[in-house]
This record gives structure tokens, sequence and C-alpha cells, in this order.
């Protein structure tokens, strides 16, 4: 299957990171959202992360400026009609991604490949919802994207052979490494990290330690290269909580409980790094500030 054009619909950090590392690959890249605000926004966290890369003697800015080249944006939908491929990257709720999916079933060809990066909801569910279980696949990128190198693929149970090997094949396109995980939530990656991080909120809602004692102790205690709070700052405590959500209401097992406080966090709005504040509080350059004292 050749792939010239991929879409990726929603801009934020994770779509913004897909966009870049499919630019770098030479793909040219279509990048969506509501409204052409959030595309620029998006397109602005795609300057800054390369910008980095300059500084660091990965690219040149002839190099930055060939892979922004390759980034349109759009705040219409209806533009995705051009995409050889989609890839979803919105908001960690099913209902809204069904709906979507829905949308772009009746404007894309039906030869288009529709791949959700979603964390924890079914493939096969939201496969059905459409026209094309066949050509449905869950896509699910580290983050931050252009930094990990690997890339879950989840087959749905009507996913073809052929859906599967053109979306593994694009992964590789874009430098990640590929595994296969079986369509239940979490799938492989999130339903080991993500009890764990919910464990970690456990720990300072009981009073155990403190928000820079747990991450330091899981730091230096079992060589992890950033804490477990920290972590979920950057992965966004509204997406901690849905994904253990999900996996504690299909499994019906209460391991899988989401703690009161991670609830709290996202009910105030502390989001993590993309709100400034979460577990920690963050500069404007990004840098954590720790709590003066373990919340509660």
């Amino acid at each position: 299957m050749s792939i010239g054009t991929v879409g990726v619909i929603g801009a934020g950090q994770m779509g913004a990171g897909v966009a870049q590392v499919a630019a770098q690959a030479g793909v040219k890249v279509l990048l969506n959202d509501v409204d052409e605000a959030l595309c620029l926004r998006g397109l602005r966290t795609v300057e800054h992360n390369l910008e980095r890369m300059i500084q660091r003697g990965r690219f040149t800015p002839t190099e930055r400026d060939d892979i922004l080249r390759r980034i349109d944006t759009s705040g219409n939908l209806e533009d995705l009609r051009h995409a050889d491929f989609i890839i979803e990257a919105v908001v960690e709720q099913e209902d809204a991604k069904i709906a979507l999916f829905q949308k772009l079933d009746g404007i894309c060809p039906p030869e288009v490949i529709f791949a959700s990066n979603t964390s924890s909801i079914s493939i096969t569910r939201m496969g059905a919802r459409t026209s094309r279980a066949d050509r449905f696949i869950g896509m699910h990128f580290m983050n931050p994207v252009p930094a990990m190198r690997l890339v879950e693929i989840i087959r749905g149970l009507a996913t073809s052979q052929e859906t599967f090997e053109a979306t593994r094949a694009l992964a590789e396109r874009f430098g990640k490494n590929t595994m296969t995980a079986e369509d239940f939530p979490g799938f492989i990656v999130n339903r080991i990290l993500l009890p764990m991080i919910n464990e970690a909120i456990y720990t300072l809602y009981e009073g155990v330690g403190g928000v820079v004692d747990i991450d330091t102790a899981m730091k230096l205690g079992t060589n992890q290269p950033m804490g477990p709070l920290e972590l979920a700052d950057l992965i966004g405590l509204d997406t901690c909580l849905a994904i253990m959500e999900v996996m504690h209401r299909v499994f019906g097992d209460d391991k899988y409980r989401p703690c009161p406080l991670l609830k709290k966090y996202v009910d105030a709005g502390y989001l993590g790094r993309k709100a400034a504040r979460g577990f920690y509080t963050y500069e404007t350059n990004g840098n954590p500030i720790p709590p003066a004292a373990p919340a509660r």
C-alpha cells in the first residue's frame, strides 16, 4: 500500500509528536483539529522540538525547514479526504472517538486505513462502529513521541492482515520499533504502567511519602529514569484517570480502582504539564517545582 499523505487528528502533545515523526520520515502530513488555532499551536510545538534538536546537532536549519514544509494544517475535517492513512489522537473518550471515526467514514475513500492512538479503548468495538472494521487498527505511540521508540500495534477482531502489515511498515518508516498487543484494555504497556502509577498516587494519598520521596525512591530504587508522579504529569492526569477507569470498568477488579486523589486532581483541573500544575507545578520553561509538603 502506497502512503503519500498521513492525516493526524488532534494537534495536542501526542498528535503534534506523531505529525513530527511522520514529517521527519519524509511523509506529507495534514494536521487537523477542531479549529485552526489549535493546529497552529501544535505546529509551534513541532517547531520548538526541532529547534531543540538543532541545538543538539541532530538537524540543520535547512532540514528543519524541509520537515515543517511537509506539515499542512486544517480545522476542517473534510480536508482529510485527501489522506491515505488516518491517525487519531484526540481525547481518551470512547464516545468522542467513535463519533469522529463515523464522520470520517463518510468523508474518506473506503481504502483508507483508520488508526487510533488510544491508550486503552477497544479497537474491535470502535472498528465495528464504522464500515471498515477490516481497515481499523490501534497504533499506540509512546509519549513523548519524537523520543520514544515504541509503537504498540493492536489488531481488532476484524482487522485484516493487509491493514496490519501496512501499519507496521508505516511505523517502521517513522523510525519506530513495533510490537503487537492483543485487544484488551490497556494493551501491554498501560496494563502494567498505569497500575504502578495509580499505586504511587495511593502511596501519596495515604501519606506514606511525599511527591519527591516517592519519585526519588522509584528512580534510585528501581532505576527508572523518571518517577511515577512526574511521569503521570507528563502523560496527563486526565488520561491516567481515563485509562484506569476503562480497566476498572471492563475487568471489574478493584486492583484497577483509580485513587481518589487522582480524581480530585482531575476535578481541580490539575492535569499535569499541559496545565502547568499536577503533582508538581511547572515553570514556563517546563522545569518542575515540587510541592512543599505532601498533598492530601
